[in-house]
């Protein structure tokens, strides 16, 4: 056994073709399958089904899947460490981010990111919050911005900053005339709210105390899968809306015909953080990645000490 064929043992996994695989590792087929093959009789056991249609992953082969995983994350620490002997920071970072902080946290930072570290490669993804735990779980992302608490033993968050929360409404709303927006105020209005898997949802009815979504009435089915689209429905007078105080130097705030103003509640916010797992050997550019964005960030957030790490205690059972 060798790396190279645990390389192969995580392409067919993700892959679930061994075609794809072996484009994926720049090998002929027969010679990934070869292989593989070859690796089973060594190990006596069955690492994938295989059929006409598909390639399924045995429970044996998942059990090997994690520790290959875990065996090239390693080696590549092995060739991360000496190059971080010459530079700590040189090399790729992969980060995950939420689309919900992404669109409007990415455009601070990149360029002073390039300029004081030309040697750190971003390697940007963003997707939905579970999506990148899963990638973060499989070794696929080094790192995931985040706006949810984390519970999980083998991984650490970095919080980075409190986002607060304003609201949105049309321009010929009652609220136009009000200095201060209080949760009472927010009784019987249409909260319009982004799609299931979007931790902003969430959050929004938290905030306003919420239990269950709208699933009655022309607005129930509203439910857009990107904050722009719920910022359309906004201007066009469907209802009002929260919207994390980063999003406010997007280009709706012209001429969308939606008025933004500061909710007056407590604890009207998200925690945005830096989850990674820690096995991750990469620390130092993890913490040089926390503080651009915390030395870029515009004062309509409130910062969090980069060295407060917090490890988050296991979840009791019931």
């Amino acid at each position: 056994m060798n790396l190279r064929d645990l390389k192969y043992i995580i392409a067919i996994a993700e892959t679930q073709r061994f075609g794809k695989a072996a484009e994926r590792c720049f090998v002929s087929q027969p010679t990934l399958s070869g292989q593989i093959k070859k690796l089973e009789e060594e190990l006596g056991v069955t690492i994938f089904e295989r059929s006409n249609r598909s390639v399924e992953i045995t429970p044996v082969g998942e059990a090997i899947l994690i520790h290959a995983r875990q065996m090239m994350e390693q080696a590549d620490a092995i060739q991360q460490l000496a190059q971080t002997h010459q530079d700590p920071l040189a090399g790729p970072l992969r980060i995950g981010a939420i689309p919900t902080l992404s669109p409007y946290l990415m455009p601070l930072i990149l360029m002073p990111l390039k300029k004081q570290h030309p040697q750190m490669k971003l390697v940007l993804s963003e997707e939905l919050t579970d999506t990148l735990l899963e990638r973060l779980r499989n070794h696929e992302i080094d790192a995931a911005l985040l706006a949810t608490p984390e519970e999980e033993q083998d991984r650490e968050s970095l919080p980075l900053f409190d986002e607060p929360f304003w609201i949105a409404y049309p321009l010929n709303h009652p609220f136009y005339a009000k200095d201060k927006i209080t949760l009472r105020d927010l009784d019987n209005e249409n909260l319009l709210l982004l799609a299931e898997g979007h931790c902003l949802a969430r959050q929004a009815m938290d905030v306003c105390h919420m239990k269950k979504r709208q699933t009655q009435g022309e607005m129930a089915d509203l439910r857009a899968s990107s904050l722009e689209t719920l910022i359309q429905l906004v201007g066009a007078g469907f209802g009002i809306t929260l919207v994390p105080a980063l999003a406010m130097g997007g280009s709706w705030t012209t001429g969308s015909g939606v008025v933004a103003q500061r909710l007056v509640i407590a604890d009207a916010s998200r925690r945005i953080s830096l989850v990674f797992r820690r096995s991750f050997p990469r620390r130092a550019a993890l913490q040089a990645f926390a503080e651009i964005i915390l030395d870029n960030l515009p004062n309509t957030v409130q910062r969090v000490s980069p060295g407060k790490r917090t490890k988050k205690k296991p979840r009791k059972k019931k």
